[in-house]
């Protein structure tokens, strides 16, 4: 399966408002391994970036002044993620960019030019309800170094979510490995039904069980067992 990690830049929150897409970062992964391929790029956005924004990443009006627009590069940008799915950290509000930037450009939206989109965020907030889930919080959690993160940068932001997701999933891994593994022979076509051995408990071991029901019963306040 082809990846592409990306991630995004901008003058300020809302394409709505006019602003722009100012750093893509990107790296590809095969089959969970990263390819060492990756794109990665700076742009002009034709307009001031945001005072809170240049907070966040540190791309001044006057560094992106003679950096190419977003039309130039954006063949190049689509070529790369091509029938791939994305991975990307609040997807909607990169997305969203992305969106705003081929529409100028009239060419329709980034959906129709990968294969899908997981965003890294929700899947955060569905295994760590309630807990912080931002990158910074994630890479403390599965214990990646961004000691180098003095500021959000696309690419480097890229590669610290690669790890993170790969972090992440790693379990999935070796679910399917286990699952393969135990695969039964007698699902296969024409094999007979498997003989199960059954272990039944002797006289002793039926008496903890119940004396443990009612010791759990007693703290419950009420009757506890099967159902």
């Amino acid at each position: 399966m082809r990846y592409v990690v990306l991630d995004t830049e901008t003058t300020g929150l809302s394409p709505e408002q006019g602003h722009r897409v100012i750093e893509i970062g990107a790296l590809e992964l095969n089959d969970r391994q990263a390819t060492g391929r990756t794109f990665h790029v700076y742009l002009n956005p034709d307009r001031e970036v945001d005072a809170g924004a240049l907070e966040v990443h540190g791309l001044s009006n006057e560094f992106l002044a003679d950096k190419p627009r977003f039309e130039s590069i954006a063949n190049e940008f689509l070529d790369f993620i091509a029938d791939a799915e994305l991975i990307i950290h609040n997807a909607p509000f990169d997305i969203g960019f992305l969106n705003s930037e081929l529409a100028r450009l009239d060419k329709g939206k980034l959906a129709g030019y990968c294969s899908g989109v997981l965003d890294t965020l929700k899947q955060a907030r569905e295994m760590h309800p309630g807990q912080r889930n931002n990158l910074d919080a994630l890479c403390k959690r599965y214990e990646v170094d961004n000691s180098n993160r003095a500021y959000h940068g696309a690419l480097l932001d890229a590669q610290l979510l690669a790890e993170v997701y790969l972090a992440m999933t790693r379990g999935q891994d070796s679910l399917i490995i286990e699952m393969a593994a135990l695969t039964p022979r007698h699902l296969e076509q024409g094999a007979g039904p498997v003989e199960l051995t059954v272990l039944r408990a002797d006289a002793d071991e039926l008496a903890a069980h119940a004396a443990y029901l009612a010791a759990m019963s007693k703290e419950a306040g009420g009757e506890v067992g099967y159902w």
